[in-house]
C-alpha cells in the first residue's frame, strides 16, 4: 500500500558514518592576503571524469509535427527538502562513464526516452558553490518520433519514486507557476531555463519590458 513520503527523524550526522558526501574545513587567503576559514560539503562518489552528475534537457519532436516541441520533467520527493520537487532528469555519472553516456542512461532509466542524438553539452557548471564542491553539466538530447508521441515505461531503481510529465516548451514557464501554487518546489535549474525562455519569447514580443 502507498503512503505520502515523509521525514520521520533528524540527527546529526558524524562524517565518519557518511556513505555519500563529506565535510571538509577549508583554509584559504584571500585577495588582500587575509586567511580565513570555510565549510563546505563534498561528493565522495566522484569518478575519473571529474564530474559528478548530469542533467538532462530533452528536446522531444515529432517528424511529421503530430505535437509541439515538449520536453520532460520529473515529480520527486526529496527528503533534504521534505518536499516534492520537480526537477529535470538527472543522476550521477558513474565509473568510467561520460556526461554523455550518463545523461543518455539515465534519460531512458528515469523516464523510459531514448534519446536519438546529442544536441549539446555544457561545460562544468556549480551547483551551490557557496555550500559545496559538487559540479555538473546539463546534456541536451534529442527525442524524434515518427509521428505521434509515444511514452515507454522508466527502469527505475529500487527506492525511485518518479512521476514523470511531457510538458510543450512554449508552456514550460506557465506549468511551473501552477506547481508552485499547488506546494510544489522547483530546482533552481528548471526554474532558471523556463524563465529564460519566457524571457526570451518576451523579448522577441516586445521593444521594451
Amino acid at each position: 500500500m502507498s503512503s505520502q513520503a515523509k521525514i520521520i527523524s533528524s540527527r546529526e550526522l558524524p562524517a565518519s558514518e557518511a556513505r555519500w558526501v563529506t565535510l571538509k574545513e577549508l583554509e584559504w587567503q584571500d585577495q588582500e592576503g587575509k586567511q580565513r576559514r570555510w565549510e563546505c560539503a563534498e561528493r565522495k562518489t566522484r569518478g575519473s571524469s571529474g564530474i559528478d552528475a548530469v542533467a538532462i534537457l530533452a528536446v522531444i519532436q515529432s517528424a511529421k509535427n503530430a505535437f509541439a516541441p515538449s520536453t520532460v520533467i520529473i515529480e520527486q520527493y526529496r527528503p533534504p527538502m521534505d518536499k516534492y520537487i520537480i526537477e529535470l532528469p538527472a543522476g550521477l555519472i558513474d565509473g568510467k562513464e561520460t556526461a554523455e553516456q550518463a545523461a543518455i542512461r539515465e534519460l531512458e532509466e528515469e523516464t523510459g526516452f531514448k534519446a536519438d542524438r546529442v544536441i549539446e553539452i555544457s561545460p562544468i557548471t556549480a551547483t551551490d558553490p557557496g555550500m559545496t564542491t559538487a559540479n555538473m553539466k546539463l546534456a541536451i538530447l534529442g527525442v524524434t518520433f515518427p509521428d505521434a508521441l509515444e511514452l515507454s515505461d522508466a527502469k527505475l531503481d529500487e527506492g525511485e519514486h518518479i512521476v514523470k510529465r511531457v510538458v510543450e516548451l512554449h508552456n514550460l514557464y506557465d506549468e511551473l507557476q501552477e506547481y508552485d501554487k499547488k506546494g510544489f518546489v522547483v530546482d533552481a535549474r528548471l526554474s532558471h531555463f523556463a524563465s529564460g525562455l519566457n524571457f526570451a519569447k518576451r523579448l522577441g514580443n516586445s521593444a521594451s519590458l
